[in-house]
């Protein structure tokens, strides 16, 4: 079984086979959306499906949303049974390595619709390539197993006006986006600069080793708590770009046994379509 939220590469070698697990390849590149579909036909994982993060993993955006909202859930019901997952499948998800965003993403949404039998590949596929576990070419067939059985646990997941009252209430806003953008020093993707008034920087990247794994749950558990300042963890909420990265903290603040945080589901580039929000540089 895996160690959920995360599996090795070498755990995962050994259930290829298993006919309830399904992989799922969730690489994509934001300025070359083609690259991740033309990557998995290269080479991927033995059986790994593949999941598109815009046409998969999020709708089309809208006038007030972020840059990739959430998808609709029944069309996400529909995708997961075009992939053949059931209540009853175990879910890998991975991406070209742990710093990439998708695979958390999908994780997340898994969890939001009810499956909780769901992990990520630690250190993606590097790390599995780095081991010198096959790929294959071949084309995934699987048999559609009709829209999945939602259980929505909309909890999990905040509108920008509940974080508003949230950080009112002084809960803690963390944003995983590197410190030059947080800052607002640069900004190669949204139109505003900077962060949310209140929130702390805690880039993904410090989650991760050398090698692009995760760190020990002990090293994840104290930076998460540094942050949270003596906040419980069900008082953390996650923003990003656009709610995708986000789910990286989000991941790892589980892998690090501080469950219960949340996801603003449209992060900076929902918050700033409001020009009556607050911004804040430096």
């Amino acid at each position: 079984m895996p160690m959920y939220p995360l599996i090795d590469a070498e755990a995962l070698s050994t259930c290829l086979e298993e006919p309830s697990w399904i992989l799922v390849d969730c690489r994509f590149t934001l300025t070359d959306p083609p690259a991740g579909r033309s990557a998995w036909a290269a080479g991927h994982i033995p059986g790994a499906r593949y999941a598109d993060l815009d046409a998969d993993l999020s709708s089309p955006i809208r006038p007030d949303s972020g840059r990739h909202p959430l998808p609709d859930p029944q069309h996400f019901a529909a995708t997961l049974g075009r992939w053949g997952v059931t209540p009853h499948s175990t879910v890998i998800a991975y991406d070209a390595g742990n710093s990439a965003m998708a695979a958390s993403r999908l994780w997340w949404l898994l969890r939001w619709v009810g499956h909780e039998r769901v992990a990520v590949l630690d250190g993606g596929l590097a790390e599995w390539q780095r081991r010198g576990l096959p790929l294959s070419t071949e084309p995934v067939s699987a048999e559609d197993a009709g829209a999945y059985p939602l259980q929505l646990s909309d909890e999990l997941w905040l509108d920008a006006a509940a974080v508003q009252q949230a950080l009112e209430a002084g809960d803690c806003l963390i944003d995983a986006r590197a410190p030059a953008r947080f800052s607002g020093e640069v900004e190669p993707v949204d139109p505003v600069a900077g962060h949310i008034p209140g929130a702390v920087n805690l880039p993904l990247e410090g989650n991760l080793d050398a090698a692009g794994c995760f760190l020990p749950p002990a090293v994840l558990r104290e930076r998460f708590l540094t942050a949270l300042a003596g906040r419980g963890a069900e008082r953390a909420i996650h923003s990003c770009g656009s709610g995708v990265t986000a789910c990286h903290n989000l991941l790892a603040m589980e892998a690090a046994g501080l469950t219960g945080s949340r996801l603003y589901a449209g992060s900076w580039s929902e918050w700033i379509r409001d020009p009556n929000r607050p911004v804040t540089r430096g």
